[in-house]
């Protein structure tokens, strides 16, 4: 718990004005010691969790099995809040009802102060207003929605706003922003969010929203399809940066300045598109200047829909968040322990012999999977009942589930107390609310919502073609809402991606209004397609992932099948292509093999066990047998050749690798003949020396088909003799 903050922030400009109590558009003039406040928006006014939402309150919504709010209000508690606002929204009594009884409003609590509050209002902007009218922010205070999760340490980005606070009164608001990439998993596809920032200043100068499946232009600040800048503004500035690579964290740092300004409009309803554009478009009225936080060191995200409900899982379980793990044990009475390969299991959990459990996964207390039954990178809730011959392939289950012998559940979410009868199928994307009961050998497709909810009247009407004759729900077709700044695009509608709509590219982000070239003023900053390639950030993240999930597969011992499975998972979920995938495995296998040397083994040995054990997974995960297959075994070769340029005896492990490939029947006699030809695998003297030893394994290749080629021909001469 950090210590008492200072409300000021250096007193607004001097320290002789008029003291006046009560409420004032800027600070007060006598610096007194203030606690730091919060505002907590738990609701967002949003539909994009529906049909989940219509049920239960968005922030109480289970992630890795511990509702969202709690991910939040830890973040605050680290950062020194002391006084905290919880503004509730759909479902306010059942939010209330949690939280006083939870650990945030008992003795032990670090807040001082948790205030609870109802509202009316239907939107952000309405929530601002109000807490205007109620007088309870005394100085600076933080801004987050209630789907933040976050392990930044804030003291920095507090420090630098009541520092240019102290220098000029204008400065009313600090934007914490996460540097990631064009296409990283936490960024929305559907808005892409672009901050024009001075970075002499961390001014934050032009606020815009990109849709770049959206050809016509939208009147007012509406996301549009090309990037429309003033041109005075860029003349009027030395240097811009123009920024489509950050994640907006919403984590604002504010001063009383900020409530007075949604005041002042009560057109402002969403605070990006409409309030921080309203305000820095208006710069020459209002004089009010907002800046940005860049975070590059930890991690922050929010869980805005439903594709970052199932990113935000998946760091959270590889402990990007730490300390925000299963194994924190956030909640009193969890038990999660952490085990090899990232997997998370409470005490009372119940695994029947042949199933099989993969690597990151997190089982709730009382949970019971059965006999032969695989599960892969998926959360099960507490209390959940698994039967026989189930396939659970990145999967989220919440508490008191039950999967019936022989469903297959792939990319889906189901939630408290469905039942899901014996030989179902669930696609990808598909979302199964409360206490839906689907009927034996039901298929849901990818994308179907089922809910139980009433409608009006209390009634529950039962669609025997979507859920069976003996089931309970019926399919929930979402309205789209056209105020929400980041789902306008039906692209981001479920859990996966539409992945048909993924192919339309993002180079019209590079428009400006004035005669500077698209080039110059996006060389660093452009997104490609897509569909048809991958930015390097995803690349990397892909690389990372699977090169680490293979490579502690390989040190564990996991089973060869299981490896495969995870990943082909891994795989799926990041639409990877078999270049990525090639290039995973080399990687991971030259970084096992060099770890068995450094423990004593030969090189020979050392590659013989690694390929011997696991040459399934370069048979299955590799080639495509359907296609040139030359030409992955040379790419194969290509890469573990790049590998094994920076590791220690480089060149006697490309040997045995080579020749355990040959031996294995992995690589053929005419791969390794094009691989040794390829102006790729002697560009540089590095590659030469590396492949240097591997010679001698190519001139007896090429002996050995000569020899074969004579005796074939000296076979057919006797023949036709």
């Amino acid at each position: 718990m950090g210590p008492k903050q200072k409300g000021g922030g250096g007193g607004g400009g001097g320290g002789g004005g008029a003291g006046g109590a009560g409420k004032q558009k800027g600070y007060a003039a006598e610096e007194v010691e203030e606690p730091l406040q919060a505002v907590v928006l738990a609701d967002t006014f949003e539909t994009r969790f529906e049909p989940f939402t219509l049920q239960k309150p968005r922030c109480l919504l289970p992630l890795a099995n511990t509702p969202l709010i709690e991910y939040t209000l830890e973040f605050l508690a680290n950062a020194g809040v002391q006084e905290v606002f919880l503004y509730g929204g759909a479902h306010s009594d059942q939010l209330e009802k949690y939280i006083v009884a939870s650990r945030w409003k008992a003795s032990s609590s670090p807040f001082k102060k948790l205030t609870f509050l109802k509202s009316t209002s239907t939107s952000v902007g309405d929530v601002m207003r109000d807490l205007d009218g109620k007088h309870l922010i005394t100085g600076d205070f933080i801004v987050v929605s209630g789907d933040v999760i976050s392990n930044l340490p804030i003291e920095d980005a507090l420090a630098k706003h009541r520092a240019r606070r102290a220098a000029d009164k204008n400065a009313i608001m600090t934007i914490v922003l996460r540097e990631a990439g064009t296409q990283h998993r936490t960024k929305s596809v559907g808005i892409s969010p672009v901050f024009v920032i001075d970075p002499t200043k961390d001014r934050c100068l032009h606020y815009e929203e990109i849709d770049p499946h959206r050809t016509r232009t939208t009147a007012g600040s509406g996301p549009t399809g090309r990037l429309t800048i003033d041109m005075e503004l860029i003349t009027s500035h030395p240097e811009i940066d123009i920024r489509h690579d950050l994640i907006d964290c919403r984590i604002d740092i504010c001063t009383p300045d900020v409530l007075s300004l949604w005041s002042d409009s009560f057109d402002y309803q969403s605070p990006r598109r409409q309030f921080l554009y309203g305000v820095l478009k208006d710069y020459e009225l209002n004089g009010k200047t907002i800046h940005t936080y860049i975070v590059k060191d930890h991690y922050a995200a929010r869980v805005r829909d439903l594709p970052a409900y199932d990113a935000v899982s998946k760091d959270i379980i590889s402990r990007w968040t730490y300390p925000l793990c299963p194994d924190t044990n956030l909640l009193p009475g969890h038990t999660y322990e952490l085990r090899p390969g990232n997997l998370y299991q409470e005490r009372g959990v119940t695994l029947a012999r042949s199933c099989v459990v993969g690597r990151r996964c997190v089982l709730g207390q009382g949970t019971i999977i059965g006999d032969k039954t695989t599960v892969t990178n998926s959360v099960l809730g507490r209390d959940c009942r698994i039967g026989k011959n189930v396939i659970l392939d990145g999967v989220y289950i919440w508490d008191g589930a039950v999967i019936g012998d022989g469903t297959e559940i792939r990319q889906a979410i189901i939630a408290d107390d469905v039942v899901v009868g014996e030989n179902c199928k669930i696609q990808p994307g598909a979302l199964i609310s409360f206490g839906v009961k689907l009927d034996n050998g039901v298929i849901v497709k990818s994308g179907v919502r089922i809910t139980a909810a009433p409608r009006d009247g209390g009634v529950v009407p039962n669609d025997p073609q979507v859920v069976g004759k003996g089931g309970h729900g019926y399919e929930y077709f979402r309205e789209e809402d056209e105020d929400d700044e980041d789902a306008a695009s039906e692209i981001v509608s479920g859990l996966v991606y539409n992945i048909a709509h993924l192919s339309l590219s993002t180079d019209s982000i590079s428009t400006l209004t004035s005669e500077v070239s698209d080039e110059e003023m996006f060389r660093e900053h452009r997104s490609d397609s897509f569909g048809t390639s991958v930015s390097e950030e995803e690349h990397d993240q892909f690389q990372h992932d699977a090169s680490t999930s293979v490579y502690e597969s390989l040190r564990e011992g996991v089973s060869a099948d299981v490896v495969q499975l995870e990943l082909v998972s891994l795989r799926m979920s990041a639409n990877a292509s078999d270049h990525q995938v090639r290039r995973a495995i080399a990687s991971a296998f030259m970084r096992r093999i060099q770890a068995l040397m450094e423990s004593g083994k030969g090189a020979g040995e050392a590659v013989r066990d690694v390929f011997t054990n696991y040459k399934v997974v370069v048979e299955r995960g590799l080639f495509d047998k359907n296609k040139d297959e030359k030409n992955d075994q040379v790419d194969l070769l290509l890469l573990i050749q790049q590998d094994l340029v920076h590791r220690p005896k480089g060149e006697t492990i490309l040997l045995f690798t080579a020749k355990q490939l040959y031996d294995l029947d992995i690589v053929e006699e005419e791969a390794f003949e094009a691989w040794w030809e390829d102006e790729r695998s002697k560009r540089t003297e590095e590659l030469r020396r590396v492949r240097s030893q591997t010679q001698q394994l190519i001139e007896w290749l090429a002996t050995a088909e000569e020899e074969d080629s004579e005796e074939e021909e000296d076979s057919e001469e006797e023949e036709s003799e």
